[in-house]
């Protein structure tokens, strides 16, 4: 297993337990607030997630899961890529810049929507670790 393989897996792996925390932990725990209150804190969290260590993993892993899509481990790749990066990009962020305009009104859809879209890249990103140190 070469050095970029490793990083790649590692990285996944990061962002697999990040994306574990909050929906396991996070999460749940803002359910229990009233609106206003856990809908301050999400924004606040969107905030600070946006420093140089996070985009770092999730952003570089993009880099180097590309060289191993490259190199043929395709699978393991394009779970990360597509399923972290991509729907983070697509589907997370959207709704992250919608909780920013909206009113408390919207916080029980974006808790229970934000909250599936993030246990599906968790999985792609553990899923993503495991085929990469597999090979494929």
């Amino acid at each position: 297993m070469g050095t970029i393989t490793l990083i790649a897996a590692a990285a996944s792996g990061l962002m697999a337990g990040l994306f574990f925390a909050f929906s396991t932990a996070v999460m749940p725990g803002l359910a229990d607030l009233p609106a206003a209150d856990a809908r301050a804190a999400m924004r606040r969290m969107n905030v600070r997630i946006q420093n140089p260590l996070f985009l770092l993993v999730f952003a570089g892993n993009v880099i180097l899961c590309g060289i191993e899509v490259f190199q043929g481990r395709i699978a393991g790749g394009l779970l990360y890529i597509l399923g972290s990066f991509l729907l983070t990009v697509v589907v997370n962020v959207p709704m992250n810049n919608r909780l920013e305009r909206a009113d408390d009104a919207y916080w029980p859809e974006y808790l229970r929507k934000w909250t599936i879209w993030n246990h599906v890249r968790g999985l792609a990103c553990l899923a993503s670790t495991i085929t990469l140190l597999l090979g494929f």
